[in-house]
């Protein structure tokens, strides 16, 4: 005997990039993080037939959102170890808790303005994906830095392109529109 009952579920999720400078000491200002992008919203496709479920993991496009930015010399030289970390974290709005957000960075470049002597900057990190968690930040990427700065020192970065993947998307979970807005945060390593 063959039941045949149609179950339809859908989840939408919509995913905010945004940013937010580290608050560290009235010293430590200049340095700046630009993202840009676009929301991302997933379709989880309905369940229409008993026996399918859903794919579980979707990613986004490999340039959901570009990072960029300038480390400025006031603040590459109270890096101790010269490395200024990039972080992430989200903040939901409406949000399950077995949904689990990664990102991964591709590409990206370097300058250095002003008068340096043998100085390299260069990106490192974050090109597997590294789990996002809600609102304690985690280390995404760093930007390395060594040489000896002059005047007028700054270190401009560029062209990180970025991808988010969702996984943990199940039939247990209501259907429901969920949101959260990912936060990135730069400071020194």
């Amino acid at each position: 005997m063959k039941i045949n009952t149609p179950f339809f579920r859908e989840i939408y999720l919509k995913i905010f990039i945004s940013v937010t400078l580290a608050a560290m000491s009235g010293c430590l200002h200049g340095q700046t993080i630009t993202v840009g992008g676009s929301n991302w919203t997933v379709s989880v496709p309905a369940i229409t037939e008993a026996g399918t479920n859903y794919a579980g993991t979707y990613e986004s496009a490999t340039n959901l959102f570009t990072l960029s930015g300038t480390l400025p010399g006031s603040f590459l030289n109270l890096l101790t170890n010269g490395a200024a970390r990039i972080s992430v974290h989200h903040t939901p709005t409406t949000w399950n808790s077995n949904l689990h957000l990664y990102a991964k960075r591709s590409g990206g470049t370097t300058s250095i303005s002003g008068l340096c002597v043998g100085c390299t900057a260069t990106i490192n990190g974050g090109t597997t994906y590294v789990e996002i968690p809600q609102a304690v930040a985690t280390a995404f990427f760093t930007i390395n830095f060594t040489g000896v700065l002059g005047l007028g020192n700054s270190v401009t970065f560029s062209g990180i392109n970025g991808q988010v993947q969702i996984s943990g998307v199940s039939v247990t979970i209501p259907a429901t529109t969920y949101a959260t807005q990912i936060v990135f945060t730069i400071g020194p390593n």
